[in-house]
């Protein structure tokens, strides 16, 4: 069974950001983000990510973004660290035909947010379970999916509630977000076991800032 994303929503210690790439090797989704072709560092886990000397501000410069970068389920991954890029670059990581994903885990307020950009352009993106307030260049894109996946009515304007309404839980934030994130799986075909954010062993690359990459 595939793991999925919808995993992602448990997340309440890990508060950076995934970026999925389609159409280009994780070394190069690394360098499309900032980083130096040759800095990889050795493979390092995600506690040793955390581990590394960042700093998160500085009054009028960058702060130090990293990432950790792998390959499944044919998409290219960069977990982020502090203050990383691919809210910024995501149109750039998109060139030449790429699609790219970034989802942003957050609590309730302010919500999780999803963007899908492709060629170069973000197309859509939305705040989880506030689905019905789309942007981008085709903000409509994904409503047949959303539809389907009982997140929206067929016109995009209406939010849906779960479908068991009985459940004690069907009002927690985590049970809508993962109705819209297994929607986005489904649409994508997106994996990323939780190994890979946890325990694996992938290599680093400093996107942003001056971070001090030795473990």
């Amino acid at each position: 069974m595939s793991d999925g994303i919808q995993w992602l929503v448990g997340l309440e210690n890990w508060m950076s950001s995934v970026v999925f790439a389609r159409g280009i090797s994780a070394h190069e989704l690394a360098v499309r983000m900032g980083a130096d072709p040759h800095g990889a560092t050795e493979p390092m886990t995600d506690s040793q990510a955390w581990s590394l000397e960042m700093e998160g501000y500085r009054p009028g410069a960058d702060g130090d973004g990293v990432v950790r970068v792998g390959e499944c389920a044919g998409w290219s991954f960069a977990l982020e660290y502090g203050d990383s890029t691919g809210g910024d670059l995501l149109a750039e990581i998109s060139r030449d035909g790429v699609e790219a994903i970034r989802y942003v885990p957050m609590q309730e307020h302010p919500p999780a947010t999803v963007e899908y950009a492709r060629d170069g352009l973000v197309l859509c993106g939305f705040g989880l379970h506030e689905e019905n307030h789309r942007y981008g260049k085709e903000p409509d894109l994904l409503i047949p999916d959303l539809a389907a996946g009982q997140v929206l009515s067929p016109d995009g304007q209406t939010l849906l509630s779960p479908e068991d309404p009985a459940d004690e839980d069907y009002e927690d934030f985590r049970v809508t977000y993962r109705r819209t994130l297994s929607v986005i799986e489904r649409r994508f075909g997106l994996n990323l076991p939780p190994a890979c954010l946890r325990e694996a062993r992938l290599p680093a690359y400093a996107v942003r800032g001056t971070p001090n990459m030795m473990i």
